[in-house]
């Protein structure tokens, strides 16, 4: 299936809307298409985040990714959090989620950054093996907490 990955736009906030409900929906949030737009349109106005779609011939969406922008203090580079991929049903095992991986490392490569993290879920196997076929690795050196607020 040939496709194009291109950064997104306010332009495609349409195609963009339904595939963030489902990201989000994939992790067991509720669909909400009006929070999924007023929350992808805070991050392109604010310019927060970088946002690469994946559309087909036919211009249907098949796939994001959303990086975010981050600093290394101890290694005082730039660096960027892959914090979000999804890809339709339809879609996948079509070469669109590595598509949107090589994308993302060379936007994050032309943006100056140093390195790209990302964190999925223990069981996500799949996803870990297309990782690392890509070469990113596991970070054995830091264990990730988080505080709810």
């Amino acid at each position: 299936m040939p496709f194009e990955i291109r950064r997104a736009t306010f332009h495609d906030l349409d195609a963009l809307v339904p595939l963030f409900d489902g990201y989000r929906r994939f992790y067991g949030k509720p669909s909400d298409e009006a929070g999924a737009r007023d929350f992808l349109t805070a991050r392109l106005r604010l310019g927060e985040s970088m946002i690469l779609l994946a559309r087909d011939a036919h211009g249907t969406a098949l796939g994001f990714t959303q990086l975010y922008p981050l600093f290394s203090s101890v290694r005082m580079v730039r660096t960027w959090l892959l914090n979000d991929l999804f890809v339709t049903a339809d879609a996948r095992r079509q070469g669109v989620a590595k598509a949107l991986l090589e994308a993302a490392a060379a936007q994050a490569r032309n943006q100056g950054a140093a390195s790209l993290s990302l964190s999925t879920a223990h069981d996500n196997l799949a996803a870990q093996a297309l990782y690392e076929s890509l070469g990113w690795q596991r970070d054995t050196q830091f264990r990730e907490y988080a505080l709810t607020l």
